[in-house]
């Protein structure tokens, strides 16, 4: 069975990216770098092999954490801080995958190859980044393996969860003032550079105290003095709250102009609220103890699971913009999920123990497959709808090439000048 039913296969055809950027840096700061930077790569390259070779950089910096930092992994839970130097690659490695991101559109265009595909795979890299960087951004922070984590995790997938139902909505990719793509990045990496000068402790330092307002009466009073890192978390919440109404705002002006039902759309937000339910469920589960995942080394694998359905569930959701088919409610990685929460809240829920998870190695054993089983999921769906829209469409995946229409493969450019010619 195909991702793609055969009467929507024509809507890809008539697909055309729009987005809207209204963020002040990248047009001034970040844009003019951006347009200098694509006309160094070739023609010859193709948009996706930009798009994952930036990818490539966030997997190699989450590869220097769990090869500096084996604490993380451990049942010490980083109790040693890795070297000084490896956050400032962590930085450049984010500005890289973050220029790669923004000029992949741009060789698209250039090449001739700019389409659904693309719109694809550039969703599903940003997807996979969001889960990674939150690990690492959380390791910089000095959080490590902590609820102040799993938050920072659920914020993070709530915007991009929004974006990608704004965008489905409304059909076209809005940027705001202050964006995740752009200044959440930017941010991101200061904060990496910022722990590479002082280290991650430094975030433990409290807020007031490091503005100098903890002897500030009417500050103190109403203002707990609270660290650097957990006012990050603050602050993050307000981000979530300010694009849950951005967001709302721009679907709703569209809903209007097409005559539609506005408030319909608010029952597409429901899957992502049941998803964060059921892995916090399963985090919080008696068994053991409460925070018995969280504080272990299996933390890193259970949130990598969560990230990786997390990209299979907005991956559906592009899936369907991009073909014009209904929205995806339901995701067969839930009844997974269910299954691992409910179990882990037996004593909760019925005064038993737990049927699978009942002990450490069991619970070990468990999450390893949940991990296995969603990287599964989340590959299979991505080889075979880069598959079917490759078939369909006549066009490589990761180089510059097109089927003409005799069959034979071509330079897109040469195929769009063909096209043109027999057209005139």
């Amino acid at each position: 069975m195909g991702y793609i039913p055969e009467h929507a296969l024509a809507n890809l055809r008539k697909y055309a990216y729009k987005g809207v950027d209204k963020s002040l840096l990248s047009k001034y700061v970040l844009g003019p770098y951006w347009t200098w930077l694509v006309t160094l790569w070739p023609k010859w390259v193709a948009p996706n092999t930009i798009t994952l070779s930036g990818l490539m950089m966030v997997l190699i910096n989450f590869a220097t954490l769990i090869y500096y930092d084996p604490d993380y992994l451990s049942e010490r839970g980083g109790a040693t801080d890795p070297p000084r130097w490896i956050y400032f690659t962590w930085a450049a490695g984010l500005f890289i995958y973050q220029s790669f991101d923004a000029i992949d559109g741009k060789q698209a265009r250039r090449t001739g190859m700019a389409g659904p595909l693309g719109e694809m795979f550039d969703h599903g890299c940003d997807a996979i980044n969001t889960t990674l960087e939150v690990i690492l951004a959380g390791r910089a922070l000095n959080l490590g393996r902590s609820w102040w984590t799993v938050a920072s995790l659920a914020a993070s997938l709530g915007c991009f969860y929004l974006t990608t139902w704004e965008e489905y909505h409304t059909g076209q990719l809005y940027l705001g003032t202050f964006s995740g793509p752009v200044e959440g990045i930017v941010m991101i990496i200061g904060i990496y550079v910022t722990t590479g000068f002082l280290g991650p402790t430094f975030w433990d330092t409290p807020t007031l105290t490091f503005l100098h307002l903890d002897n500030v009466e009417i500050i103190t009073k109403y203002i707990p003095n609270k660290g650097l890192n957990e006012a990050a978390m603050a602050a993050g919440a307000v981000v979530l709250a300010y694009n849950i109404v951005t967001s709302y705002f721009n679907v709703y002006k569209a809903k209007v102009e097409a005559k539609e039902g506005p408030f319909r759309p608010l029952l597409h937000l429901l899957p992502f609220p049941i998803t964060v339910a059921l892995q916090v469920a399963w985090l919080s589960s008696p068994s053991f103890s409460r925070s018995f995942i969280v504080n272990s080394p299996l933390f890193m694998p259970f949130l990598c699971a969560w990230g990786l359905q997390f990209a299979h569930q907005v991956g559906r959701m592009i899936l369907a913009h991009v073909t014009k088919e209904p929205f995806p409610w339901f995701d067969a990685m839930w009844i997974w999920s269910l299954i691992g929460a409910i179990d882990a809240n037996l004593l909760r829920l019925i005064g038993r123990q737990p049927l699978i998870q009942h002990s450490p190695e069991n619970v070990k054993i468990f999450i390893h497959l949940s991990l296995a089983l969603s990287l599964i999921s989340y590959t299979t769906f991505c080889a075979q709808v880069i598959n079917e829209i490759t078939n369909y469409l006549g066009i490589a995946c990761f180089t510059v090439r097109k089927k003409d229409e005799s069959g034979a493969w071509r330079r897109a450019a040469s195929v769009d000048k063909i096209i043109t010619n027999k057209k005139a």
